[in-house]
């Protein structure tokens, strides 16, 4: 394919795009100018009146319509509030069982309860006659009463 043709050729190009254009060029568009329309002006009168009253008729919906978003978003609100409370007097509720439990464990461990039971079942305090003592030298030895002597082992 030989392409030295069209580097030398000016065919690619339109150069008349680029002239300057006469005067009778701008005539010659193909734009056809519409005499206005006359209005009369009731006419105008009554379109503005129409206007008006869809405006206000507008207005009135978009009032109407959020008076009835806000009723409602406030019932919601109420809702939930309702319930908010209802936990809280449950919450209460078991933090006073909570509180009775708990005084009630008191009373049934309360070491008057145990001293009480521990004597009607023939449990009595110790005294110094069943207390036995021993005596430990430094080498960690004990002597038991019939002569033994037991040794600690040391770690």
């Amino acid at each position: 394919m030989d392409n030295l043709k069209y580097y030398n050729d000016s065919l690619a190009y339109d150069f008349s795009m680029f002239m300057p254009r006469n005067e009778k060029s701008k005539n010659t568009d193909n734009i056809v100018k519409l005499p206005k329309a006359k209005v009369r002006p009731r006419q105008k009168a009554a379109a503005k009146r129409v206007s008006m009253s869809a405006f206000a008729v507008m207005t009135a919906v978009f009032v109407l319509a959020a008076l009835c978003g806000n009723i409602f978003l406030r019932l919601q609100i109420n809702e939930v509030n309702s319930k908010i409370n209802e936990t809280k007097t449950k919450i209460e509720e078991l933090e006073s069982e909570k509180t009775s439990l708990e005084v009630e464990f008191e009373r049934r461990i309360s070491y008057a309860n145990i001293e009480l039971e521990a004597t009607e079942m023939g449990m009595q305090k110790k005294d110094k006659s069943q207390v036995k003592y021993i005596r430990i030298n430094n080498n960690n030895t004990a002597s038991t009463d019939n002569g033994k002597t037991v040794v600690s082992k040391d770690y």
